[in-house]
């Protein structure tokens, strides 16, 4: 990936605010909270002193109803800013992880089909679930600690300085060891958080490998070979965790103990000003308040870097995949009319250099069915998906009606082209919303209907608990494979393209359902333009003209009979099959 990645932290830091802009009033309310929650901690310190200089010491009764009225109203600023500040944060967080993430969904959506190629499933959900979730870290519970507990720093800071200049310059001592400190922890933290996002994605990749493919694992005895992938990565996870603390802590450890060293020389020189009078009880009280207050805000702020560099480094991957470039869309052509004729012109392909199609030429006539055959690895499905426009040609060009695929709007052309795959695609929602998928959702329910008993799917689907309105499970698992290839017809049905792509879209049927929805594909193809993948050749010999590739070339074309007759590759294709039986 690139775009987001090697980006400055400041530049990411600036980038991920631009969420929060659209909530700034909610924000700005959050940081008054924290501004007012910073003030309270100098001013619960600065209290100490008249209280016991004035009330203890000096006896002086109007400071003793003062104070405790003071510290009740301090308190209840603390309280009431405390509360806007967690929650307004609180609630600005949570919009920007739905917001990043539904950028990130729909950035998905329009990526091209060479990115996810490319891509493991497992790492790409990953990014949108535990990357955005430490992201949101960074964006806003982590500004709570560097705004309030940094004004609460520089306010106690202030106070004692007014209290004991001399005293908090010593405190200062600190400073270059902080600055070092924090320098080189950032530097592994946000190395580390990389790496554990990555540990992350591959996590998720293994387990969705090993529950998606259960019945494999089950029936090869893949069982201890996913334990051993699985205990990998979750080892790798818990390194690098412990890492990331180990780092965080000594960065803790280190600050804390330059702080202490601070603070037994302060103790030192208070002691010996005390003595000679140069500092008061209530004052000397005051100021050691300020250096205890002093600890948490400060032990948070070192603590935060952790939290903020893991931030920063999900926000560089969570943009590295926003600067992905979309699926090319260039065309804006929309013809009123489709006769679809299908010209390849000279097409070649190839998938990272390694040719796939080679100089293929083919004309296809309105209303034609052209079967595409060969053996495996022959570029069949590369050709059939080149025009949807999953893939552009590396070389020559595809023309519809005569208009190059590339000339016209992508979502228009894929309009016309209605697809039945292999490898069934459901969703877990109801069976009519399977087949009135999409843009078809606004279908009425005759239509879907008509549409599933066409598919030879109405008898099962009337035998469902609920019919039209049961929920068919993740990839329709309560299904039988028949009725998911039968539900997956219905809806190529009901969409009623004038491009059909079918590959093999009888092969999960057994013999007597196979007859009955190959009849209806049949009466789906009158009219119009269908290119058939066939694995299985008798189910295309009534195709109008058979195509067949060999290693990315047309080395024959003709009718079944034509081709059985030439005693060519499609004849050797068909003898074995019948072969296997």
């Amino acid at each position: 990936m690139s775009g987001a990645a090697g980006m400055a932290g400041r530049e990411l830091y600036l980038r991920l605010l631009r969420y929060v802009r659209p909530y700034w009033r909610v924000f700005a309310v959050a940081v008054l909270g924290m501004v007012g929650f910073a003030a309270t901690e100098p001013a619960l310190s600065a209290l100490l002193k008249p209280m016991l200089d004035g009330s203890f010491i000096a006896r002086d009764a109007r400071m003793t109803t003062l104070v405790p009225l003071a510290l009740i109203a301090v308190f209840l600023v603390r309280g009431i800013s405390s509360y806007a500040a967690t929650v307004g944060m609180a609630w600005v967080a949570n919009h920007v992880v739905m917001d990043l993430r539904r950028d990130l969904f729909q950035q998905l959506l329009v990526l091209p089909a060479r990115f996810y190629a490319g891509h493991a499933t497992g790492r790409l959900v990953s990014k949108v679930t535990y990357d955005v979730a430490q992201v949101a870290q960074a964006s806003t519970q982590a500004l709570v600690v560097l705004v309030q507990d940094g004004l609460a720093v520089v306010g106690l800071i202030g106070w004692m300085l007014w209290l004991n200049w001399r005293l908090t310059l010593i405190a200062f001592v600190v400073l270059p060891v902080l600055a070092v400190t924090v320098r080189l922890a950032s530097r592994r933290l946000r190395s580390l958080s990389g790496r554990l996002q990555r540990a992350m994605g591959d996590m998720t990749h293994v387990l969705e490998e090993a529950v998606g493919g259960y019945r494999i694992v089950r029936i090869f005895g893949g069982e201890d070979y996913e334990r051993g992938r699985f205990a990998a990565v979750n080892d790798a996870v818990r390194r690098l965790n412990t890492r990331v603390t180990a780092t965080s802590s000594a960065f803790v450890s280190v600050v804390q103990v330059a702080a202490v060293a601070a603070l037994a020389l302060i103790v030192y020189v208070a002691a010996r000003q005390a003595a000679s009078d140069q500092f008061t009880v209530g004052g000397f009280v005051s100021f050691f308040a300020a250096i205890g207050l002093l600890f948490r805000p400060l032990k948070r702020l070192t603590q935060i870097n952790e939290q903020l560099q893991k931030g920063i480094a999900a926000a560089e991957s969570a943009f590295a995949l926003l600067d992905e470039p979309a699926e090319p869309a260039r065309g804006r052509l929309r013809p009123e009319r489709v006769r679809a004729a299908l010209a390849f012109e000279g097409v070649g392909f190839a998938y990272d250099r390694e040719p796939v199609l080679h100089d293929v030429d083919l004309q296809v006539a309105p209303g034609e069915t052209v079967a595409l055959v060969g053996p495996s690895g022959s570029g069949k499905t590369t050709l059939a998906m080149l025009l949807p426009r999953f893939y552009d040609p590396t070389a020559g060009r595809i023309l519809l009606d005569g208009v190059d695929l590339r000339e016209l709007d992508l979502a228009w052309l894929r309009a016309q082209i209605a697809y039945v795959s292999q490898e069934i695609v459901l969703f877990n929602d109801t069976v009519r919303a399977n087949i009135a998928y999409g843009a078809l959702a606004g279908a009425d329910d005759e239509a879907v209907r008509r549409a599933a008993e066409a598919a030879d799917a109405l008898e099962f689907i009337e035998r469902l608990p609920e019919g039209f309105d049961t929920v068919i499970g993740e990839r329709g698992v309560r299904l039988s494979g028949g009725q998911r290839q039968r539900l997956a017809i219905a809806r190529a049905i009901l969409k009623d393209a004038p491009i059909l792509i079918l590959d093999e879209a009888t092969s999960a049927l057994d013999s007597a359902a196979e007859r009955r929805v190959q009849a209806a594909v049949d009466r789906l193809r009158t009219g119009r333009t269908s290119i058939v993948i066939a694995h299985r050749l008798s189910t295309i010999e009534r195709a109008d003209r058979i195509v067949v590739l060999d290693r990315g070339r047309i080395v024959e074309t003709g009718t079944h009979a034509d081709l059985l007759a030439a005693g060519g590759l499609y004849a050797e294709l068909q003898r074995l099959q019948r072969a296997k039986g």
